[in-house]
């Protein structure tokens, strides 16, 4: 028996039962619709610097080290690099040993009519090693381990987009803080200009050159900014509410100083070759990591139709006495081979293929959608972003136009030689166009961050790390 599984060993051992994994085509553009003119300008690690914030920095910081989201995918890290070695286990023989001493007393009479009675004892001591092997004729074990083994790789790429979308949200939230702020300081700053004009209409009332309601619209405005600043304030806060939970920091733990998104810098970014895409996205890598899993799932599954083979085998020392226990008649040795074919099992081994094998297919449906995405991603940004700047440049001459409406009347209505009603319009536009200026610029700073997380805001494919080469073998 021994010799027949040798050359089951050999005619059978380059047995592979495949598929080979191969990956899917994906479409992908010859070029982006908002292509720059200029050189690319791929995102590079640490993008968040170019906006100039130092609170930002930090909070970012932060995040990398207490994010709750960065450090439960770590954790994830840890238990797939554990799984492949628990998958790989089975290729390896299992040894066992184990060391006995039995001890018996026996209630015996000397013969049947005497009352004398005696106890017979006896001991017996075994150690014993023993040793079992399954053949992987089939690949079966093998595959189980490259299906860790790619589980392990998606675990990382996985890390690694979830410390994108952290780190992009931690700006984009902290960008949406400002802009309240920002918001909330125009606010005031209207409020103020507001109640001056009121002032002003109130003397004209004394003097009988207002009316009782040009005042009243007057205060209906001043109320009117009034009422919106407790929502600011809210809004505001409530960005900094959730800074503290995308940093892991309790909220008495955390201080934001105030800022202004005009102070920061807007760092420049242009994508590249489309095809480049594909190495600078974290979630890609992800999601082939899978397909590469399933994959292996697929020939364990066939596997598991034909026969397990394993070989076992135990030897070691027993004799009746412990002094004598290693002495040259107490060897023993004993080997067995077994073959376990399962002859009916209701469809299951089926089942599993084709579930398998449907897995596969949905996976493969899910990595194409991954590949457009992303495209779309950066098609996206860049359009947001064209417009976004557009609009600021467009927004900021709006206010300078309103703004220069906006002294002439206030000057009238100072000097008592304006007409109320179009002060009133005045102010109304110029506020309006203040508040929008604010929100157009936040707009922007949004857009560049999601830029920079389409394009895999700097990472690339060789800056993963990946377990011990020895566990990767023939994953990658």
């Amino acid at each position: 028996m021994p010799r027949l599984i040798l050359l089951l060993c050999v005619v059978l051992g380059a047995c592979h039962l495949g598929p080979d994994y191969r990956r899917p085509f994906a479409s992908a553009p010859v070029a982006l619709r908002q292509t720059s003119p200029n050189a690319p300008i791929w995102p590079e690690r640490g993008w968040w610097h170019g906006f100039g914030s130092a609170d930002l920095d930090r909070l970012i910081e932060r995040a990398e080290t207490d994010g709750f989201d960065i450090q439960a995918a770590i954790a994830r890290v840890r238990q797939a690099d554990a799984q492949v070695l628990v998958s790989g286990a089975p290729l390896l023989p299992s040894v066992t040993g184990t060391a006995k001493q039995d001890y018996q007393r026996a209630y015996s009479k000397s013969s049947f009519k005497s009352v004398q009675s005696r106890y017979v004892d006896s001991r017996s001591s075994t150690a014993q090693l023993s040793a079992s092997y399954e053949l992987d004729l089939w690949g079966k074990l093998a595959a189980s381990r490259a299906s860790a083994q790619a589980s392990a790789l998606f675990s990382r790429y996985d890390q690694q987009t979830v410390a994108l979308t952290t780190i992009s949200s931690v700006a984009t939230t902290w960008f949406s803080a400002l802009a309240f702020q920002d918001r909330l300081a125009v606010a005031q700053r209207n409020l103020n200009d507001a109640e001056q004009i009121l002032r002003a209409i109130r003397a004209r009332l004394d003097v009988g050159t207002a009316s009782e309601l040009d005042v009243a619209q007057q205060e209906a405005l001043v109320d009117g900014i009034r009422a919106n600043i407790p929502n600011l304030r809210s809004n505001a806060e409530t960005q900094i509410n959730a800074l503290e939970v995308l940093v892991g920091q309790l909220p008495e733990d955390i201080k934001v100083s105030p800022g202004t998104l005009n102070t920061l810098s807007l760092p420049e970014v242009a994508p590249g070759l489309p095809s480049d895409l594909l190495l600078r996205r974290p979630d890609i890598a992800a999601s082939e990591a899978q397909l590469m899993a399933a994959n292996a799932n697929i020939q364990v599954a066939r596997a598991s139709f034909y026969p397990d083979i394993t070989l076992t085998a135990g030897g070691g020392l027993q004799s009746a006495a412990l002094n004598t226990l290693f002495g040259p008649t107490s060897f023993f040795a004993n080997a067995a081979a077994t073959a376990t074919q399962t002859i009916f099992n209701n469809g299951q081994f089926s089942g599993q293929f084709d579930l398998n094998a449907a897995r596969y297919d949905e996976l493969v449906a899910d990595y194409r959608k991954t590949v457009v995405q992303a495209f779309t991603d950066v098609e996206n940004a860049l359009t947001q972003y064209k417009y976004t700047t557009e609009q600021e440049g467009l927004q900021r001459q709006a206010v300078a136009t309103a703004q220069r409406a906006a002294d002439i009347a206030r000057a009238q209505v100072l000097a008592g030689t304006s007409d109320i009603v179009t002060a009133l319009q005045t102010q109304t536009t110029l506020f309006n166009d203040l508040d929008t200026l604010a929100q157009v610029r936040l707009n922007r700073f949004q857009a560049l961050v999601a830029l920079y997380k389409a394009l895999g805001g700097g990472w690339t494919i060789s800056d993963t790390p990946v377990p011990p080469s020895k566990l990767l073998q023939g994953v990658l």
